[in-house]
């Protein structure tokens, strides 16, 4: 019982002082709206019309076949001809040092 209570003690300080981290999710991709990306159950020839060719296109893979588009700014996953997911690349914001 003395050693729990011990522990607790030394334990405890350590708790009171943790920070918690909260990243918005909303943040998260601003420059890309979520509406302006393929939708799921959108056609291949949908987006091509839209969007227009992509800078890459990978084969096939696994069954059923799930293709994927690559454009500079997001992805999209095909199975046959439609659109499963869209998703956007990470854009890394660097910090500019030499305004601060």
């Amino acid at each position: 019982m003395y050693r729990l209570a011990l522990l607790f003690t030394l334990l405890a300080p350590a708790a009171l002082l943790a920070d918690t981290l909260t990243i918005p999710l909303g943040s998260q991709g601003a420059d890309l709206d979520a509406s302006n990306l393929p939708h799921k159950g959108q056609s291949k020839r949908s987006v091509l019309e839209r969007f227009g060719l992509a800078d890459e296109e990978h084969k096939p893979v696994g069954q059923p076949p799930i293709t994927r588009w690559d454009y500079r700014e997001f992805s999209v996953y095909f199975e046959y001809d439609h659109v499963i997911n869209s998703v956007r690349h990470h854009q890394p914001r660097h910090l500019d040092t030499a305004k601060e």
